[in-house]
């Protein structure tokens, strides 16, 4: 395995940044091919607390294109393809020096889900196979590995979703014929599974679209789970739905196969007596374009996405138009608070060669604009990112963005998209040189800091060129995992300003406080950053405890 060269501008940081981010309307963001191969597809991505990002496909596609070390093999009687393998089908990349090693996991992690824990170690749950019931745990430490406990899920999980919980606990919400969830680690009083009617509900039949439900811990600690075209408040501790939303206008599903995306908004005004929060879905495929595509009549995907206040007491949809229509797009929130929609289609659904019309533009969406004015294009990317693409949010403001396997097997020729083993970096506009004079350089605190709720916190920072004072805010972001076109655990909130003063020359320092409870941020890492005219600084790791 040979790394590829390190291009020096990108990880000269923070040096690069700089200019008045006064955006246009017109496209912006550059590429960066950082290794044209890693051997694996990137269908499942999580970044760590040490900047090491994990990444893995299936261990039924054949044999990979990366090795394993000498002499070691993967040996599963129950593979349908490959019983010993010596190839591997999980990858650890290093952002910092843009290298990658080989990674072993013994059971079929195809289509399975995960969640960091408070302590930094990535669970990662089901899968296919004899993969299905298998917890992995992957410790963030210089050569570690993949171990794996057999029977550490109550039910299947293959098309499920994680979520941390405010005890550290993690919820794992349905899968296929899986209309259920239950609770990792296992305790005496919760070692079993609970029933989730809305899934069967929502579970539309031969076709399904509520796989890989999205769901997000609202504010008051209760789980919104969308799936299918619409969503409920769930009350998880008691099992009891405590409120059910709108359908989503048109009624066209949302969730996997006829995938589109969503997240949770940027949590604001953290010190409010009544903290809002509003969930974006935007795109996936109408009704009927499964059964269509699999006939190969490829229905042009959704255009819209629709924005709700999940906390207010009688919800509506607002629903917007984006400039491009998108199925299995990826939705990434950036530092100041403004959300990537990238990857994907514009025609057909998710599933083996289902896909069609490739788009290859980005577009941003800026929630705290005016209706209208939210989604501006970007620069678009030279290879096509379908099925099982990745995309997620790296400590220096990147956007890393991996996979595309819409096949059952690892096939390079002879299809419409090949597989794709390649990484690539997307660089927003707030990256350019023409901004470094008003990028912010975090001096204090130092990085892999512990915090505690509610706490009072200073954070000093540098800025060469004029601050201004009202523009500067502090964020924190939980790094997601990701797959199928949803970022589990994504989450932002905006400490704000309670007062920003110079220290002298180029230095200045923030006050903040903390979240107040688990139920705005689940302890655990955060990327925290600063931001001034909507430039983040590179991002320092903060875990709360």
């Amino acid at each position: 395995m040979k790394p590829a060269l390190i291009l020096s501008f990108l990880f000269l940081l923070p040096h690069f940044f700089a200019g008045p981010p006064l955006f246009a309307d017109a496209a912006g963001g550059q590429w960066q091919l950082l290794q044209k191969s890693i051997g694996i597809s990137a269908m499942h991505m999580q970044l760590l607390n040490n900047d090491r990002v994990v990444i893995f496909d299936r261990t039924d596609f054949g044999p990979s294109n990366l090795s394993l070390p000498a002499g070691k093999c993967r040996n599963d009687p129950n593979d349908t393809v490959l019983t010993v393998d010596c190839t591997a089908h999980s990858a650890e990349y290093d952002v910092a020096t843009n290298t990658f090693r080989p990674l072993t996991v013994q059971t079929d992690v195809w289509c399975s889900s995960g969640c960091v824990t408070p302590d930094g170690r990535l669970i990662q749950t089901g899968g296919y196979n004899d993969g299905e019931r298998r917890v992995r745990i992957y410790k963030p430490c210089t050569g570690c590995d993949w171990q794996e406990i057999e029977l550490g899920l109550a039910a299947r999980r293959w098309y499920a979703t994680n979520h941390i919980l405010p005890d550290g606990r993690q919820i794992i919400i349905g899968g296929r014929r899986q209309f259920n969830y239950e609770f990792y680690p296992k305790t005496a009083s919760a070692s079993n599974v609970y029933s989730l009617p809305f899934l069967v509900q929502t579970n539309d039949p031969k076709i399904e679209n509520n796989l890989y439900p999205f769901v997000f811990l609202n504010t008051d600690g209760n789980l919104f789970v969308f799936a299918n075209n619409r969503a409920i408040l769930l009350d998880y501790v008691k099992n009891k739905v405590l409120k059910t939303y709108p359908e989503i206008p048109g009624g066209d599903p949302r969730s996997y196969p006829s995938t589109g995306s969503a997240v949770l908004l940027p949590l604001e005004n953290l010190k409010a007596n009544f903290i809002e929060a509003e969930v974006l879905v935007c795109g996936g495929a109408p009704k009927g374009s499964y059964t269509e595509a699999i006939k190969r009549n490829f229905i042009g995907a959704l255009k819209t996405c629709a924005r709700i206040k999940i906390t207010d007491p009688n919800p509506q949809w607002v629903v917007e138009t984006m400039p491009t229509a998108r199925v299995m797009g990826d939705m990434t929130l950036l530092p100041n608070g403004n959300v990537l929609i990238i990857n994907g289609g514009a025609a057909g659904t998710a599933g083996w060669e289902l896909g069609r019309n490739p788009v290859l533009n980005p577009v941003i969406y800026k929630p705290n604009n005016a209706v209208g004015s939210r989604f501006e294009s970007q620069n678009p990317s030279s290879i096509p990112r379908m099925y099982h693409s990745t995309a997620i949010l790296l400590r220096d403001g990147r956007v890393l963005v991996g996979g595309s396997n819409p096949h059952v097997y690892y096939n390079f020729t002879g299809v419409i998209f090949p597989t794709d083993l390649s990484l690539e970096a997307f660089s927003p506009s707030y990256l350019e040189a023409q901004f470094s004079n008003l990028r912010p350089r975090i001096v204090s605190p130092t990085s892999q800091t512990k915090l505690a709720y509610a706490q009072k916190l200073a954070v000093r920072f540098t800025v060469t060129g004029t601050v201004a004072t009202k523009l500067v805010s502090v964020t924190m972001v939980s790094p997601s995992f990701t797959t199928h076109s949803f970022s589990m655990n994504q989450r932002l909130l905006v400490l704000g300003a309670e007062s920003v003063r110079n220290l002298g020359k180029t230095t200045y320092e923030v006050q903040v406080t903390t979240p107040s409870s688990g139920n705005l941020a689940p302890s655990g890492y955060y990327l925290l950053f600063v931001v001034h005219q909507e430039i983040p600084s590179l991002g320092i790791w903060v875990q709360i405890v």
